[in-house]
């Protein structure tokens, strides 16, 4: 009996302290979603049930912050995964100056989000930022001009942005995953006469695969909940169309201060991130039998 018991004597505490901390705020959350709290009406909050619920529904506000986040995130995920993984081979190879390039690959990752939304919404500045000149220089716009004040083309800043920010994570973790795949397996397929894009079909991606899967979860969870960089850099607009889940909680919780139906909207966001890290899980483990 004092087998069974002793574990849970060891890790009790932490189990406590992570419901503390984590369970019990978000189930305070969860119940605020149900009630009327707005701060400019004072009083006791009332309980209203499904009404911001509904009130979300016939929302269309959030029917558009809601397709701004899928386009931020797959932007944002798409090019982070694609640079990162290539960062990575290539930074799993020996070249000159590596530990430099290593070092300025990972810094990104060490700059405060604040400080990044600020220096990229300079550089998209039309008078002294020199983004908008190179590109139209390039031909990609008729004349330098505010891309963050475009309601058509606003989204890419903070994507551009996003996408600087969060390349590390994944140069980091995928190169670990790199370099752990043993080296005899890349010995016999040299051997055999295999290609690269065979090697790295057959034998870099599929041990890739698990690492891959967990990394775009958390990546994934991570984007859609990080308002920071729109918040410093559009606000939201012009025109919410910079507006996603995430800055819409903020903006209706500490500007219009109504945090019942900011609730509602956190949790609609939190539920829609449930079902896709369940289904992403799913994939893992098909990939981790193979």
């Amino acid at each position: 009996m004092r087998y069974l018991v002793e574990p849970y004597l060891y890790v009790g505490p932490a189990l406590a302290l992570i419901g503390f901390v984590i369970l019990v705020p978000l189930a305070i959350g969860i119940s605020y979603s149900f009630q009327a709290i707005t701060l400019l009406k004072p009083g006791a909050p009332e309980w209203v049930g499904l009404e911001n619920y509904a009130a979300l529904w016939r929302d269309a506000k959030f029917w558009l912050a809601l397709e701004n986040t899928l386009w931020w995130t797959l932007g944002s995920l798409v090019f982070q995964f694609g640079l990162g993984l290539g960062l990575a081979l290539l930074l799993n190879t020996q070249f000159y100056g590596k530990r430099l390039f290593q070092a300025l690959v990972f810094l990104p990752w060490a700059v405060p989000t604040f400080l990044s939304a600020l220096t990229w919404a300079w550089l998209f500045n039309p008078v002294i930022g020199p983004l908008p000149h190179w590109m139209a220089a390039l031909g990609i716009l008729s004349e330098p001009y505010n891309i963050l004040g475009d309601p058509e083309l606003a989204m890419w800043g903070p994507i551009a942005a996003n996408v600087w920010f969060g390349v590390p994570f994944f140069a980091i973790t995928l190169l670990a995953a790199l370099q752990s795949i043993p080296g005899e397996l890349y010995e016999a397929a040299e051997m055999d006469g295999a290609s690269s894009w065979q090697v790295f079909t057959k034998i870099t991606l599929p041990f890739l695969a698990p690492m891959i899967a967990i990394t775009v979860m958390l990546r994934t969870i991570w984007i859609a909940n990080f308002a920071d960089l729109i918040f410093v850099m559009t606000g939201g607009g012009p025109a919410n169309s910079t507006q996603i889940l995430s800055t819409y909680v903020f903006t209706t919780a500490f500007r219009k201060l109504d945090f019942g139906y900011a609730s509602a909207i956190a949790v609609a966001l939190l539920a829609l991130l449930l079902v896709y890290a369940v289904l992403l899980l799913a994939i893992r483990r098909r990939f981790v039998k193979i």
